[in-house]
C-alpha cells in the first residue's frame, strides 16, 4: 500500500499536487482541511470546535484532528493507499498516524515536502483568499501567524520522517507539471 504524507507550509501547492497524485496513483485523499470544512459546514461538535481554532490561525488540537482522520480512514474499503494532505502537523500526530496505520497493517511510505519561500507563500495565500473567499487567506496577520505556527510547530515533523529515512524535499516553485514530475520520480523510486 502506498501511503504518502504531502507536506509543506500553507500555500505551498499541496492541494494542487495532491489532486494530480491521486489521479495517477489511485490514492484516497485525506485532507484535514477538507475534513475540517465538511465538519464545520455540517455543524458537528468537532467541526465547531475546529472552527474556533482555525479562525484564529491556530492548529486544531491533536485529539480532535486524529479523531476526524481515523473516522475517514476507517470508512475506506480496500484502498490502494492514502495521501495525507495537511497531516500530520505535529510529531505527536505523526506518531498517532503511525499507530493508526500499523493497526491496519501498513505504514507511511514517504513524506513529500513542497518547499517554498515565505514571501511567495504570502503572495499565493492572498491571491487564494481573493479567489476562494476563505477568510483565513485574506488577512495578512492571520497568514503570517499560520506561517509562523507552521515553522514553530509543524516543521519539526520533518525531523520525525528524516529519522525514518522517509523525507523527500521538492522545490515548490515553478511549473505545476515540473513539480508533479519531481514528486512522481520520488514516489516511483521509493
Amino acid at each position: 500500500m502506498l501511503n504518502i504524507v504531502l507536506f509543506g507550509p500553507p500555500g505551498a501547492g499541496k492541494g494542487t499536487q495532491s489532486a494530480k497524485l491521486i489521479e495517477k496513483y489511485h490514492l484516497v485523499h485525506l485532507s484535514t482541511g477538507d475534513i475540517f470544512r465538511a465538519n464545520i459546514k455540517g455543524g458537528t461538535e468537532l467541526g465547531l470546535l475546529a472552527k474556533s481554532f482555525i479562525d484564529q490561525g491556530k492548529l486544531v488540537p491533536d485529539e480532535v484532528t486524529i479523531g476526524m482522520l481515523a473516522s475517514e480512514v476507517n470508512k475506506q474499503a480496500d484502498p490502494k493507499g492514502f495521501i495525507f494532505d495537511g497531516f500530520p502537523r505535529t510529531s505527536a500526530q505523526a506518531k498517532a498516524l503511525d499507530d493508526l496505520l500499523q493497526s491496519k497493517g501498513t505504514s507511511i511510505s514517504l513524506m513529500l515536502a513542497l518547499e517554498v519561500e515565505e514571501e511567495e507563500l504570502r503572495k499565493r495565500l492572498l491571491i487564494r483568499g481573493k479567489d476562494s473567499g476563505r477568510a483565513d487567506d485574506q488577512n495578512p496577520d492571520i497568514i503570517q501567524n499560520r506561517i509562523d505556527v507552521y515553522n514553530a510547530e509543524t516543521m519539526p515533523v520533518k525531523d520525525y520522517y528524516l529519522g525514518q529515512n522517509k523525507y523527500k524535499g521538492i522545490p515548490g516553485i515553478g511549473e505545476i507539471e515540473t513539480i508533479f514530475n519531481a514528486l512522481c520520480a520520488e514516489i516511483d523510486h521509493a
